[in-house]
């Protein structure tokens, strides 16, 4: 037997609630049981969706490394390493972030390079490498 030739299961019609007792769920109190907020209109109670209003709850956080640009690196000498402290060195960096500092590809690169201890993108690299600079350990 496969997926697509399984025979069509054919439901019958939604109930609709509130219309009444010939409606197949209707009548008094249409499935809500009797008093309470959750037989009231508008009435939410507890939904699964609702754990992030509980207290204590923290989110899961997010990776997020600092962002530096390809042509910020032009200020560097040329030959120099290029590490997180070189770059706190120079300013390019405030602090040493958690998840590290990413080198995207935006804009034009015109020294020769060597990167060690960063992220970088594919086009980074790729920039770097055409000066004739070199890439080092992390992705």
């Amino acid at each position: 037997m496969e997926l697509n030739k399984l025979p069509k299961i054919v439901k019958g019609k939604k109930k609709r609630l509130g219309r009444g007792y010939g409606s197949g769920k209707g009548g008094h109190t249409v499935g809500r049981g009797q008093k309470g907020q959750k037989a009231r209109s508008g009435g939410r109670g507890k939904r699964p969706r609702d754990y992030g209003k509980e207290r204590g709850f923290e989110p899961p956080r997010r990776r997020a490394p600092e962002i530096l640009n390809v042509e910020k690196l032009n200020i560097f000498p040329v030959g120099s390493k290029v590490d997180l402290q070189a770059l706190m060195g120079r300013g390019l960096v405030k602090k040493i972030a958690e998840d590290g500092v990413k080198i995207l590809g935006r804009g034009e690169l015109k020294k020769k390079l060597t990167i060690s201890g960063l992220l970088y993108s594919g086009g980074a690299r790729e920039k770097i490498e055409k000066r004739g600079g070199k890439v080092e350990d992390q992705r």
